[in-house]
């Protein structure tokens, strides 16, 4: 049985990954911010963590949401005249004209490089309909991702006492909106063009990570006076995929950096198996080759701590199959496991299809009924 993951203190790295608990001292791990976690993004589990369940304001991190719904919407190459409702909207902006036509996706563009709080007001009026309207979309998305502790009432983040969320959900959302590939091709871009009514305009990303951090994705900065300063980030290393949050950081580009240093130092990728690279014959009962050639289409790497013992591994098979086989089904399977905890698995599927023999007398299929 899994065990959950362990809370940690400031100076406490606590790792849990696939059921088995890991401390490691780090008295230097200290952030400025007021709640803070790191996620490795395979497992979902978490690496260090700081007040991480206190719900708290999220400021423009809230476009994470915003950009998601807009990106699943569908065609988003469709063209979008900006209402009137869009215009003027406080904070950041890309100054958008009532009437200006551009696509979503260039919407989207100015959403997460500008931090643009006029297009999240068209944004949503484009899906939705209005912002209210979008806002119960956003809601009704985080019910789907299951962070229980996370509410929307607009698309851009401006303060509102029931607009809130927690590092934990937060880390949750972006793991998930980074399998999006559009999302993470645009968070992770520094420099983009879009087109507004005909005329190019430059967007610049305001997440200084991409220049600062090897191997840094985004994803998201967020302020006002009350939230403070909030952000998403996520770097990629050697397999390795983190996703950070701070949320009411004074110094957050420097908590970032110690927090996924730290995991980057803690964790690593292991490729336990190439797809196709275990082979086996197995007798066949009923068919015409008497033989069935089985094998591991899947591979399998996983994200272990560095210390982790070397992986041995179980295959289970049959000592025969029974006729008719068919290419592509499940017959066994490889289990790996490492210091007494299951690692992962793969499937031994079926290379090739093995018909019953059919016998004109109907005594062998009477049998094998």
């Amino acid at each position: 049985m899994r065990k959950k993951s362990t809370a940690v203190t400031a100076l406490t790295l606590a790792l849990t990954v696939f059921g088995a608990a890991f401390s490691v001292p780090v008295s230097a791990m200290s952030v400025s911010a007021e709640s803070a976690i790191v996620v490795e993004t395979s497992t979902g589990r978490t690496v260090f963590e700081k007040d991480a369940d206190t719900r708290r304001p999220m400021a423009s991190t809230t476009k994470i949401m915003t950009a998601l719904i807009a990106l699943e919407a569908g065609d988003t190459a469709r063209q979008v005249s900006v209402s009137g409702e869009a215009v003027g909207v406080e904070g950041s902006s890309v100054y958008l004209k009532s009437g200006d036509s551009l696509t979503l996706d260039d919407l989207v563009w100015a959403l997460m490089l500008e931090s643009a709080n006029d297009a999240a007001a068209a944004i949503a009026i484009e899906v939705a309909g209005s912002v209210d309207a979008f806002a119960g979309l956003m809601n009704a998305k985080a019910a789907e991702l299951g962070l229980k502790d996370t509410h929307f009432t607009n698309p851009h983040g401006l303060d509102d006492e029931n607009h809130y969320t927690t590092a934990r959900d937060l880390a949750r959302l972006a793991a998930y909106a980074l399998k999006n590939e559009r999302f993470r091709e645009i968070v992770s871009t520094y420099r983009h063009n879009i087109s507004v009514g005909g005329e190019t305009r430059c967007l610049l990303n305001h997440n200084k990570l991409l220049k600062l951090y090897d191997g840094a994705i985004g994803v998201k900065t967020g302020y006002t006076k009350r939230s403070g300063r909030c952000l998403v980030s996520a770097a990629e290393r050697d397999g390795v995929t983190l996703v950070a949050v701070t949320l009411g950081a004074p110094d957050d580009w420097n908590d970032h950096r110690a927090m996924l240093d730290c995991g980057f130092g803690t964790l690593e990728a292991r490729e336990l198996i190439k797809p196709g690279e275990s082979v086996f014959i197995l007798p066949c009962i009923g068919c015409e080759k008497n033989e069935v050639m089985i094998k591991n289409t899947d591979g399998l790497t996983v994200c272990v701590p560095k210390d982790t013992p070397e992986a041995t591994w179980r295959i289970e098979l049959p000592h025969y199959l029974w006729a008719p086989v068919y290419e592509g089904s499940t017959v066994g399977r490889i289990v790996f496991e490492a210091g007494g905890t299951t690692l992962g698995e793969v499937p031994l599927t079926a290379c090739e299809t093995a018909e019953r023999i059919r016998y004109k007398t109907g005594i062998l299929d009477k049998i094998l009924k």
